[in-house]
């Protein structure tokens, strides 16, 4: 494959429509000596695409301290001689049950409330963390011969507020370092959160555990046309510490992404 793209009809590899069958792999949750047969397991599940997240405060614990940006570029190299395609959720934030949601302390601790929107030194920051970072995904993106088909902008930023301005500049972010395949947004299947959260010209998705119909008729009247996608089908949930277990019936869960197919949709178990 050489292209990748996003049109009114859907997905498209080389001009060809495509469903996007994708599946969850934090590489910075797993050992790197499991990356390969994760990925083969995620292979034998017949899923096409693995999703992973990236964590600044992993990356960068103190200012100026890098650590193993590379590890981000070997996981895709491994997602690439496993055969399957990639989509890559840099952030900054990434929520993703991650200490501070992977915002280095340094930063929230510098900023507070000022992260996450237009202000001009957390901007900084973020496009100094961005330009270490995003070679490893620009290099490796499908036009270049890698797996990287899609690369989100922020994550569920309409669940926590509705700066335009800052959406827009880190797409343009993405954009200026390199990112030349499709981008995205995904929020909750809520006016007010895909309201707040998407941008104009990029793919809006949906993130949810069931109601799929009902979730993307909430998503068609934010973006009429375009394929749909589940960003994050949530197959189970997290624990808390000292709570039950969370449990989820394997049966219901089928079902709710037999609707999501039966939509029509991409989806990303999450």
């Amino acid at each position: 494959m050489t292209d990748f793209t996003v049109d009114d009809e859907g997905f498209r590899s080389d001009g060809k429509p495509v469903r996007l069958l994708s599946g969850a792999l934090h590489y910075f949750r797993v050992h790197e000596e499991q990356w390969g047969h994760r990925l083969a397991m995620l292979a034998a599940m017949g899923l096409n695409c693995v999703e992973t997240y990236v964590p600044w405060n992993l990356h960068e614990p103190r200012e100026g301290e890098l650590r193993d940006v590379g590890a981000l570029g070997r996981f895709l190299d491994a997602v690439e001689r496993a055969g399957l395609w990639a989509i890559v959720r840099p952030g900054p934030y990434i929520c993703a049950e991650w200490e501070n949601g992977g915002l280095p302390v340094w930063v929230t601790g510098r900023f507070g409330r000022r992260v996450r929107t237009r202000d001009a030194e957390y901007r900084a920051v973020v496009e100094r963390w961005f330009r270490e970072l995003l070679p490893q995904v620009v290099a490796r993106q499908v036009v270049r011969g890698g797996p990287v088909i899609l690369v989100q902008a922020e994550n569920e930023y309409g669940s926590f507020g509705s700066d335009a301005v800052y959406l827009e500049w880190l797409a343009g972010l993405l954009r200026e370092c390199g990112v030349t395949v499709p981008l995205f947004t995904s929020d909750g299947p809520e006016d007010h959160m895909l309201t707040g959260g998407s941008v104009p010209g990029l793919l809006a998705t949906a993130n949810f555990g069931s109601g799929a119909r009902e979730g993307f008729a909430v998503l068609r009247r934010h973006q009429p046309e375009g394929p749909l996608m589940c960003m994050e089908f949530w197959c189970g949930w997290f624990d808390h510490w000292g709570a039950e277990p969370v449990l989820r019936d394997a049966e219901e869960a089928a079902g709710a992404l037999r609707e999501i197919l039966e939509c029509g949709a991409s989806v990303n178990i999450y």
